[in-house]
C-alpha cells in the first residue's frame, strides 16, 4: 500500500514533479518515474507524465486519484528519558527518535545532543539551518542544566564558572557560565558551549562529580511541564522564531 504524507509545506515551492513523489511517499526517483510513464500521477485533475515538470505549492498532485502532500518542516520538543541515545539510530541504547510517531523520520535530527544518562529537553528538526543557531558556539545559545552532585558546593564556585574553567585536553577555558546553587548538591548550570561531556567535566574539573543532569532549558525555549517522560509536541510559532 503507497503510504503518503499528509502535510502542506506551509510557503509556496517549486519543485520537480518526480522529487514532490519522492518527498510525499515512499516511493524511490525510479519508481515515481515509472508512475509518471504509466500516467497514475495527474496535477490539478490532469495526466503528467513529464518527470520535470514544475510543480508548486497550489497545485493538487494524486497518485492514483490520492491527493499527495509532502511534510512540512518540523520542530520538535520531546522530554528525552533516561537511558536513550540523540541519534538516528539504536545502538546500546535506543534512539530517541523511537518515540517519535511522525513521517519521513529518517529526515529528522536532534538540535543539541545529550548523553544517554541525561535527562531533560532535546529539540528535533529538519531545519539544518535553524539547528545550527542552537549548536553553533558563535550564536551563545544558552542551556540551562538541574545537576545534583555528589559532593557540597561552595559560593566561590559561582565565580569560578563565571571566570571559565579549562577542561583536561582542551586549549584556553571553557566560556563563562552561569551557576546558581539550590541547595547544599544541586543547582542550576547555565552554559552558551556544547564541548563533549562538558557539564560533567567542568565539574570534575572543580573536584566534583556530576550524578544527576537533566536539561530544562535551550535558549528561551523552555522544557514543557506538561510533558512526561517520552512525551513529545510540536513548538509554538513563538518557540520557534525565538532561535536567531
Amino acid at each position: 500500500m503507497l503510504k503518503c504524507n499528509k502535510f502542506r509545506l506551509p510557503y509556496r515551492i517549486t519543485v520537480r514533479l518526480d522529487k514532490f513523489i519522492c518527498e510525499a511517499t515512499d516511493l524511490t526517483r525510479s519508481q515515481a518515474k515509472k508512475a509518471l510513464k504509466t500516467g497514475d500521477i495527474t496535477v490539478d485533475d490532469r495526466v503528467v507524465k513529464d518527470p520535470s515538470f514544475k510543480v508548486t505549492e497550489d497545485m493538487e498532485v494524486c497518485f492514483d486519484d490520492q491527493p499527495l502532500r509532502v511534510v512540512a518542516v518540523r520542530y520538535i520538543m520531546m522530554n528525552k528519558p533516561m537511558d536513550t541515545l540523540c541519534s538516528n539510530v539504536d545502538e546500546v541504547y535506543p534512539s530517541v527518535l523511537n518515540y517519535l510517531d511522525v513521517p519521513k523520520i529518517d529526515k529528522l535530527h536532534i538540535a543539541g545532543r545529550l548523553d544517554a544518562d541525561t535527562t531533560g529537553l532535546i529539540l528535533i528538526t529538519d531545519d539544518g539551518q535553524w539547528s545550527h543557531k542552537i549548536t553553533s558556539p558563535k550564536k551563545d545559545c544558552g542551556k540551562r542544566y538541574w545537576v545534583e552532585v555528589a559532593d557540597p558546593l561552595t559560593e566561590d564556585l559561582i565565580d569560578t564558572f563565571a571566570k571559565g574553567i579549562e577542561l583536561r585536553n582542551e586549549d584556553g577555558l571553557t566560556k563563562p557560565a552561569q551557576l546558581e546553587i539550590l541547595d547544599e548538591t544541586t543547582c542550576l548550570l547555565t552554559i552558551t558551549e556544547g564541548k563533549y561531556h562538558q557539564v560533567k567535566r567542568m565539574f570534575a574539573a572543580v573536584g566534583n562529580k556530576v550524578i544527576a543532569l537533566h536539561r530544562e532549558a535551550i535558549g528561551h525555549i523552555e522544557l514543557d511541564e506538561a510533558l512526561e517522560v517520552g512525551e513529545w509536541r510540536y513548538l509554538s510559532d513563538e518557540e520557534i522564531a525565538s532561535v536567531v
